[in-house]
């Protein structure tokens, strides 16, 4: 006898709009051409820019690097960002998800060098017929103008840009492609050189020589932010420096800087130097007079506890001479060999032997002087230990003396500070444990931020000086654009009130030769893509943006600048919320990049495996967390797809549902139950970014919902009467819900479903709320029943039967025996005679095979 009926849900027939047309042979090949087009020709996925801001949700989408190829790594964080974008787009919000192109800076320049095999010289002509060579050979480069090298950039990154978009179609982003910036576009190019030109008229933005952390190869100042510390072999070198009392001995692992030696510094109270505080001593090989000082940050511990102070071989160097006014005495030129010339009050000689050496040249000749001399106590002591390089940088981070521009960023001032880590703190962070690391990154700063570099493609920092009447610069009054006439290249257009004979000559003009540092313009990615001083009606909808999605290891760099320059501006948070992706490890758990080699490539993977099986895997990868690249989970993902398009159409097979049809069974309530706790947990897990959550849960129902509830009703669905309408309507009901609980990560095969029954787009339909499905249902009664399923099945498995093997008798005993659909039941398990015994304890069920 049947249980019950608790209550009736109404299939509305608005659900199923038309008569389904499934396909014979369902496919996942080819569905990624075919839905791409479809999406663009509709504008599935176009802002609607009617909307209030209320009712907008705006993605400051990362502007990839268009230096190569893309890599698992970015398909794995970009399909992240999508997920969401699909989710708060089927939340009935207009999304603003655009995409940009990050195609200035080094990356470029070197890929532009390698492969056209010619490198900038700004002092060349421009030539309008040039042509790179046939046969390009990184190894003899041939020099072009600095505007024929941009041309070949521009011309490079363009065909970049076009295999950029093509694979992110492929991958799925629902992007607006209307919404396209390049950074070295004329739109960022503007809001660059505007925004620094107001943070130059609030004294946000400063010119200053100082000593700059220098990367030899590529001949550019490098920021704090971009440093990294990388193991490097070295040795400790112990030299005698000559005093009227006794001799002091020094342990250094740089004597190439003895002619920049300036003086010799100890921890003040250090017994063991103390009485030569106020002396002075004599250098080895130069004999140049240098004053010993006291100073805290001289470790006793290390070496022989007194140490030299160069300008300059490292950053404690340079605190010792800014705050003991030491002199400088720079060596070391641009390209990272000595000067042609000794500094002041050095000897010409010995420091003729050194000169235009490299590094490591000089400092063999100098070890050899130094033996000669008998100034060197002992061999060397090698060691290996963490040394400064620029992150794309292949050799040590030098010091040299050079005049840049700078921001300020909190690193010289307190109150700042403050008020950025304040910002951090309003600031809404998924996983939220990531915000440490950007408190401890502002907390750390030791100077402003760094924003000229000695590059060619870039934006150029739209500044000129005056020249004297000797031809000099007056950087102290520099000759700024109106904003009007931005953006602007100093070196080929004249400030106002000059004329281009005067470029370079006395009472004339100069451009300044430098431009942004990349991390200038991509910390506005806001205010370019939502048309800041462009577009105020676009701005007004989409900013402060709602999400910042980025890669957890460039907080100190894009994050942080992103919000320096918001709070400067405007006076907020860029975002209200920031979703960290974690890195992509190899199987030898590193970081997957492109210096190690180790990185994989998409495109062979979505061609085998299918777009929605590599976003599968992607989806997987929880909010911040790193994760190890794994074709198993692809190609779990790919079965997924493919049980959804068969189930789907096993569900659609069974024929409409009556217009009146309700659904009143309680296997079928009781699975509607269970799918709303499903819908309301995807929920929540969506809106705390966790759409790793999401997809559990949902896929953990999808399978039940195939192995258990399938079967369980398919003899009823096929039936007639109001008990094989209830199947159906739920049936159809639940497959609604599914394919729009998949959509946001299974794009492409929710879409063909949808499709096949469904008017529009899934992608634009209304997420489910649990609110549409009936309440009243039990979800125990599908949980009983389905394992009283199991068990008949395994026992016919015990005795080698078929799964369609009569059964004569079966007895359930068990608490839950009283929660069993007994129709159900025994027509999915071909049970002749099914008995509900009384009992308690653990479900069990008796089979007597027929």
């Amino acid at each position: 006898m049947r249980r019950r009926r608790p209550c009736q849900y109404h299939w509305d027939m608005t659900d199923q709009p038309r008569t389904p047309n499934v396909p014979a042979k369902p496919s996942l090949d080819g569905l990624e051409d075919k839905w791409v087009r479809v999406w663009e020709d509709a504008g599935t996925y176009r802002f609607d820019r009617s909307k209030s801001r209320a009712e907008v949700y705006s993605i400051d989408t990362p502007p990839p690097t268009v230096s190569g190829s893309l890599h698992v790594g970015h398909v794995f964080s970009y399909t992240h960002t999508d997920a969401v974008a699909r989710y708060q787009r089927m939340r009935g919000r207009a999304v603003f998800y655009p995409m940009g192109w990050d195609d200035n800076g080094l990356p470029t320049e070197r890929r532009v060098q390698n492969y056209f095999g010619v490198r900038c010289d700004p002092s060349l002509p421009y030539d309008p017929a040039f042509e790179p060579p046939a046969k390009p050979d990184p190894k003899r480069q041939v020099p072009v103008s600095r505007r024929n090298f941009i041309e070949l950039c521009e011309r490079l990154t363009e065909v970049d840009e076009k295999a950029f978009e093509e694979m992110w179609r492929r991958v799925g982003l629902s992007v607006d492609w209307n919404h396209l910036y390049t950074t070295i576009g004329d739109d960022s190019r503007a809001a660059s050189q505007r925004a620094f030109l107001r943070n130059l008229a609030r004294g946000e933005a400063y010119l200053s020589e100082a000593p700059t952390l220098w990367d030899v190869t590529f001949r550019t100042a490098v920021a704090q932010a971009e440093l990294e510390d990388r193991e490097h072999p070295g040795a400790f070198y112990k030299i005698r420096f000559h005093g009227d009392e006794r001799p002091v001995y020094i342990e250094t692992t740089r004597p190439e800087l003895l002619p920049a030696c300036v003086a010799l510094v100890a921890h003040p109270d250090d017994e063991r130097y103390r009485e030569l505080f106020g002396t002075t001593v004599r250098t080895p090989l130069f004999d140049v007079e240098v004053p010993v000082l006291p100073h805290r940050l001289a470790d006793p511990e290390k070496g022989t506890g007194i140490a030299m102070i160069c300008t300059f071989g490292d950053v404690t160097d340079v605190v010792w001479w800014r705050e003991l006014d030491l002199p400088t005495r720079a060596v070391l030129d641009w390209d990272g060999r000595l000067a042609a010339e000794p500094p002041a009050g050095v000897p010409a000689h010995p420091y003729d032997e050194l000169a235009g050496k490299t590094v490591f040249s000089a400092k063999e000749r100098v070890v050899e002087l130094l033996r000669e001399s008998g100034d060197l106590d002992g061999e060397p002591r090698k060691i290996t230990r963490p040394v400064k390089f620029y992150e794309k940088g292949s050799k040590p981070l030098e010091i040299v003396t050079t005049r840049q521009w700078y921001i300020r960023n909190g690193g010289r001032d307190a109150a700042q500070r403050d008020r950025l880590l304040a910002r951090g703190a309003e600031l809404k962070w998924h996983p939220s444990y990531m915000r440490a690391r950007y408190d401890n990154w502002v907390e750390g700063l030791n100077g402003d931020w760094l924003i000229s570099r000695q590059r060619f493609f870039g934006v150029p920092i739209p500044v000129w000086y005056p020249l004297d009447e000797a031809g000099e610069p007056d950087h102290g009054a520099p000759i700024v654009p109106p904003e009007s006439a931005l953006p602007v290249d100093p070196s080929a257009e004249t400030p106002p009130g000059y004329t281009e004979d005067q470029r370079g000559k006395a009472g004339g003009f100069t451009a300044d030769p430098d431009v942004m540092d990349t991390w200038a313009t991509s910390s506005l990615t806001p205010q370019i893509a939502g048309g800041w001083e462009r577009d105020a009606d676009l701005f007004g909808r989409v900013f402060p943006f709602d999400l910042r999605p980025q890669a957890h290891d460039i907080i100190r760099t894009w994050l942080f600048s992103t919000v320096v320059r918001a709070d400067l501006e405007h006076g907020s948070l860029p975002w209200s919320d920031v979703a960290l992706s974690g890195w992509i490890l190899d199987p030898d758990r590193k970081k997957m990049s492109k210096s190690k080699g180790n990185v994989v490539t998409p495109i062979a993977l979505l061609e085998e495996y299918g777009s929605d099986a590599v976003r599968y895997w992607a989806a997987n990868g929880r909010p911040g967390t790193d994760t190890a690249f794994d074709t198993g989970q692809i190609k779990v993902g790919r079965r997924l797809a493919i049980k959804l398009l068969n189930a789907s159409k096993f569900v659609l097979g069974f024929g409409e549902a009556a217009e009146d049809a309700a659904v009143t069974e309680p296997l079928d309530l009781a699975m509607l139950a269970s799918l709303a706790r499903v819908v309301e947990e995807a929920t929540q897990g969506f809106d705390g970014y966790d759409y790793t959550r999401a997809l559990e849960r949902t896929e953990r129902f999808f399978w039940e919902f195939c192995d258990d509830y399938l079967e369980l009703v398919k003899s009823r669905a096929y039936g007639e009467g109001a008990e094989a309408q209830s199947a159906r309507a739920a049936l159809r009901t639940a497959l609604s819900v599914l394919l729009r609980l998949f959509a946001p990560i299974l794009p492409f095969v929710t879409e063909e479903v949808w499709s096949w029954w469904r008017e529009g787009s899934v992608h634009l339909a209304e997420w489910p709320a649990a609110g549409e499905l009936p309440s009243g249902g039990d979800p125990a009664v599908l949980a009983a029943t389905a394992e009283a399923l199991r068990q008949v099945r395994k026992a016919k498995s015990a005795a080698k039967a078929s799964m369609r093997a009569d059964v004569a008798r079966a007895v359930v005993r068990g608490a839950d025996g009283t929660r069993i659909v007994r129709d159900d039941l025994a027509a999915a398990g071909r049970i002749a005679d099914l008995t509900l015994a009384d009992g308690s304890g653990v479900l069990t069920v008796e089979v007597e095979l027929a």
